[in-house]
């Protein structure tokens, strides 16, 4: 195995190692679904999904209920959702979704950064057609209790695309316009979802050398290392074989 496999592998492990990176991310999200639908979970689908967001990723109750305090008081800071495009080198396209409270201030951040690794930020509409958005719901694989391909076949009239069993997870993926509903039926049939959002997935991909696959992984760990980030997204082929 190669030594952007061991960079890879060790990413996915970073994802979400960074508490106090999560903490802030679910902050955010239970923010922005407040200030859109209100404090009441029941009647506010984002929100619920914040929530549920946060216990995968061990957010204390309290923080949870610290953060939704905060986004009612109608003095705290709007936050917004925005994104950026560009290419890191090798022609990798790079998409990446921020929440800030000071849009100026992350564009610069953002803009610094691709330009110090080796990439270039584009105008809107230079990448994202490039990817095409989804729901993506993750569910372990311990807390499923259903037949698979009993549920596989019930699921694709509630908007599922498709789904991959990976080692310890079950992922779901949906159209963007079925994200929604298709939360609403994993609730009403008890499956716990350890992670849910709407992201970005490339309609192609591009093979890169080791040293290639290197520069454009410093990129993206520099990306999202910035506290506005929320996601980021590219074209390159990140396979394992």
């Amino acid at each position: 195995m190669g030594r952007a496999f061991e960079y890879r592998k060790a990413r996915k492990m970073k994802r979400w190692a960074g508490m106090a990176k999560a903490f802030t991310k679910v902050g955010r999200e239970i923010n922005i679904a407040i200030k859109e639908g209100g404090p009441d979970p029941d009647y506010n689908p984002r929100l619920r999904l914040a929530i549920a967001n946060a216990k995968a990723v061990n957010m204390p109750k309290a923080n949870v209920d610290a953060a939704i305090k905060r986004a009612t008081d109608k003095d705290s800071a709007n936050y917004d959702e925005v994104t950026f495009e560009g290419y890191g080198p090798h022609g990798i396209a790079i998409l990446v979704q921020a929440t800030t409270d000071n849009n100026n201030r992350t564009v610069a951040n953002i803009r610094h950064v691709f330009s110090k690794y080796g990439g270039s930020m584009g105008v809107n509409g230079s990448v994202d057609y490039m990817f095409e958005r989804k729901g993506q719901f993750r569910v372990k694989k311990d807390n499923f209790k259903h037949d698979l391909e009993e549920i596989e076949l019930e699921l694709i009239d509630a908007g599922l695309d498709s789904l991959v069993v990976e080692d310890e997870e079950i992922v779901f993926y949906t159209a963007f316009e079925d994200f929604g509903s298709f939360q609403h039926e994993l609730e009403e049939r008890g499956i716990a979802v350890d992670n849910a959002e709407l992201i970005y997935l490339p309609n192609h991909t591009k093979t890169l050398s080791d040293t290639e696959a290197e520069a454009v992984i410093k990129l993206i760990d520099m990306l999202e290392e910035d506290d506005d980030v929320a996601n980021v997204f590219h074209t390159m082929d990140e396979s394992e074989e």
